[in-house]
C-alpha cells in the first residue's frame, strides 16, 4: 500500500557512523555524493579505474576508489551507472563484498524486479529513486529545498532497510518535498 514520508519520517542518525559508496559519479551520482556529504554523513565514490569522473569527484573534496574497494569498505552501496551495466559491474566487484548487514541500493528497479541482480539473504535492498535529473536534486538541495522521490523495500534482513532509506532520501533531501 503506498505511503508517503517526510522530513519527520526520517533520522540520518541511521546513517551515522556507516560508509556509503556512491558507485558512479554522473547526473545521479554526482547529486547523491554531495548532497549526501553536505548531510553530515560519510561518503565515498567507486569508479573504474582511468574514469573521467575521478578528477571531478576529487576536486569535490571526494575520496574515491576502485568499485571493488568501495563496496568492500562501505556499510551501504548504491548503485547509480547505467541500467545496462549493473548487474556484470555488481557481480565482478561488488557481489563478493556483500556480507550480512549490508545495504545494496539502487535509483531504478530494473535490475532487482528483473532478476539481473540477485542479492544475498542477509543484506537489505531498496530503492531510492529522486524524480528529478541530477542537477536538479543537487540545486533544489543547496536552495534548501528537494525534489521528490520514490522509496522501495525490496529486501528487509535487518528489519531497517525502509528506515535506512528513508534516511537516505532525506540526506538527498527529498524528504522535503515527500516520498
Amino acid at each position: 500500500m503506498p505511503r508517503s514520508f517526510y522530513e519527520k519520517d526520517g533520522n540520518l542518525d541511521r546513517l551515522q557512523g556507516r560508509t556509503i559508496a556512491i558507485i558512479g559519479y554522473g547526473s545521479q551520482g554526482h547529486a547523491h555524493a554531495l548532497n549526501l556529504r553536505d548531510s553530515g554523513l560519510e561518503v565515498i565514490v567507486g569508479l573504474y579505474p582511468g574514469s573521467k569522473s575521478t578528477e571531478k569527484a576529487e576536486a569535490a573534496g571526494l575520496r574515491v576508489l576502485s568499485t571493488a574497494d568501495a563496496a568492500k569498505e562501505a556499510d551501504t552501496i548504491m548503485i547509480l551507472v547505467a541500467d545496462h551495466i549493473q548487474a556484470d559491474l555488481y557481480n565482478k566487484d561488488i557481489a563478493p563484498h556483500m556480507t550480512p548487514g549490508k545495504t545494496l541500493m539502487f535509483a531504478h528497479g530494473f535490475n532487482i524486479h528483473f532478476g539481473e541482480i540477485a542479492p544475498p539473504q542477509g543484506c537489505d535492498v531498496s530503492m531510492v529513486a529522486p524524480k528529478a535529473p541530477g542537477h536538479r536534486v543537487r540545486e533544489l538541495y543547496t536552495e534548501g529545498v528537494g525534489v521528490p522521490a520514490l522509496v522501495a523495500v525490496h529486501q528487509n534482513a535487518t528489519g531497517e532497510a525502509l528506515e535506512k532509506a528513508l534516511a537516505y532520501a532525506m540526506g538527498l533531501g527529498c524528504l522535503k518535498a515527500g516520498v
